[in-house]
């Protein structure tokens, strides 16, 4: 058996599969707020480490099962600790080892967006093809590939990393320029996560609304047409997310794009997206397919798991 472990902003989310890849256990808890000190990476490796006991416990699971983790960031090859999390906690720390010790079991730490590739490349919506880009549009923008159901990593292990470059041919809406963009954590402005991750739809429609809302019932407002403010922030998310997809068509030429996270289920974006990336991809056509994942939330932990 396999234990994975998805390491979210706001959830953690853990999985364990069977010898035949079957799911045998799932089970989600709330992702750790800082304590009275600000920090909370200790409380999230307790957690963690409750959540991989519970488990076990509930699967009859050995203590020795592996147990792959899908975080928000990457191990440095330098450094071997955490970098590029937007979980910001886990930055500068060797979670892998951290966890191994806490644990008293084998671990593996990817990228989450790397998990979420994996799974849906392996037996999901990107099954069949041969270069797949994995893409979550969540609290976060990450993304990830595989050639011939093989991840790459490269050198730097930030294979994928779409969300951190800027958001390419920048628009005015309404008078209003994209340039220089919001601030993003990372210490950069106009990344293209600050644009396309739900906060990203959030603070877009709010510049523009009195009540601040999630992007869920943004996204319902603009779908229902009761809201043309919500209509409208949607319609450029859609735009921002087509060009910004135009650029990894460019550079990769996939021949699949897979979405995930919280965003990936408005399914209007499978018809608008690439009927808006034709503008800008330097072909004379372009038939890429834009799909939802298979397994859908699941994903990324699943994808956890098979790291072993």
């Amino acid at each position: 058996m396999r234990i994975g472990i998805d390491l979210g902003g706001t959830k953690i989310e853990g999985l364990v599969l069977d010898p035949e890849g079957r799911e045998k256990v799932r089970k989600r808890v709330p992702t750790p707020k800082s304590d009275s000190s600000g920090d909370s990476y200790t409380s999230t490796i307790e957690t963690v480490s409750g959540l991989v006991r519970d488990l076990a416990k509930d699967a009859g699971a050995d203590t020795n099962v592996p147990v792959g983790v899908g975080i928000p960031g990457a191990i440095s090859p330098s450094t071997g600790l955490v970098k590029n999390a937007n979980s910001t906690c886990l930055i500068g720390h060797a979670l892998d080892k951290d966890l191994e010790s806490a644990l008293a079991r084998p671990v593996r730490l990817a990228n989450d967006a790397d998990c979420f590739t994996i799974s849906e490349a392996g037996d999901g919506a990107g099954a069949g093809f041969r270069t797949v880009f994995g893409v979550i549009l969540g609290t976060g923008c990450g993304g990830g590939i595989t050639v011939d159901g093989t991840l790459l990593s490269g050198p730097n292990a930030i294979a994928g990393e779409w969300g951190h470059n800027p958001l390419p041919w920048p628009q005015v809406f309404d008078g209003e320029d994209e340039r220089p963009g919001p601030e993003c954590y990372c210490g950069k402005r106009g990344c293209i996560e600050t644009f396309v991750s739900g906060p990203g739809l959030e603070r877009d429609f709010q510049t523009s609304s009195i009540a601040p809302l999630s992007a869920e019932e943004i996204v319902g407002l603009a779908i229902t047409g009761e809201d043309l403010n919500a209509n409208a922030a949607l319609q450029r998310y859609e735009h921002r997310l087509a060009r910004a997809l135009a650029g990894v068509i460019n550079m990769l030429d996939p021949d699949v794009i897979v979405l995930g996270g919280g965003m990936s289920n408005v399914t209007r974006l499978y018809e608008t997206v690439p009927k808006l990336w034709q503008d800008w991809v330097f072909s004379d056509t372009a038939t890429t397919p834009l799909l939802p994942a298979l397994h859908g939330d699941a994903s990324g932990v699943r994808g956890a798991a098979r790291l072993w």
